[in-house]
């Protein structure tokens, strides 16, 4: 199966051509902004002097910004239709689990832990929706973990001060040649997932705090 794969979820934007475990062609622009004009440079490069279309499209649908989510999506989702072939999502954590070492994610759960908005957490966790928290909020794990994504290290310290077992791997942002390799799994499982954006709940606002009493005029 060969794949063409796009992830701007996080503070990158990259694009990978995979077929059968090994990647064509690859390419990646780090930085927080700008990955509507960086998607479809790297892809227009991987696909440079290739012979013919993938057999499917593989599309980062977050949790992550909404501008490289949407950005990813919009050209994932022309690419396909073109084609005619589908186009699959793939979750930031399950990219992000799939770039693990084998022996990093043997007997522990995989947690991914992102940056939101406000200083808040978004936490994936197998099986279960995204869900967005503030980090002093993070939920004991109730056994060994290992945690990925830009706001690992930060939700790992958190979770050992609480006497967890807390394993804090290298993977930060998600990569396209993962993505594809989880993609291709889904898809020759017969799980296809529609490529739509995945959001975690926002965060409830505090109520703003009381004005101080004014002072009576003299």
């Amino acid at each position: 199966m060969r794949l063409l794969a796009l992830d701007g979820a996080l503070a990158g934007a990259s694009v990978a051509l995979w077929e059968d475990g090994t990647v064509l062609a690859a390419a990646r622009r780090e930085g927080a902004r700008g990955q509507p004009a960086a998607l479809p440079a790297l892809a227009a490069e991987v696909l440079a002097g290739q012979d013919r279309p993938p057999d499917a499209v593989a599309v980062g649908i977050g949790p992550g910004g909404f501008t490289g989510i949407r950005a990813a999506l919009a050209l994932g989702q022309g690419l396909a239709a073109g084609w005619g072939v589908p186009c699959h999502g793939v979750t930031t954590g399950e990219a992000l689990a799939e770039a693990l070492p084998p022996a990093q994610a043997r007997g522990r759960a995989v947690w991914s832990v992102t940056t939101a908005g406000r200083g808040g957490l978004v936490l994936e966790r197998p099986g279960e929706a995204p869900a967005m928290l503030e980090e002093a909020a993070l939920p004991h794990p109730g056994g060994p973990v290992v945690l990925v994504g830009d706001a690992a290290p930060q939700a790992a310290a958190r979770l050992r001060a609480r006497g967890a077992d807390a394993l804090l791997s290298g993977g930060r942002l998600p990569d396209a040649a993962a993505l594809a390799a989880a993609a291709a799994r889904a898809l020759t499982a017969g799980r296809p997932r529609p490529a739509a954006p995945v959001y975690a709940e926002p965060l409830a606002l505090r109520p703003a705090p009381a004005p101080a009493p004014r002072e009576p005029a003299a």
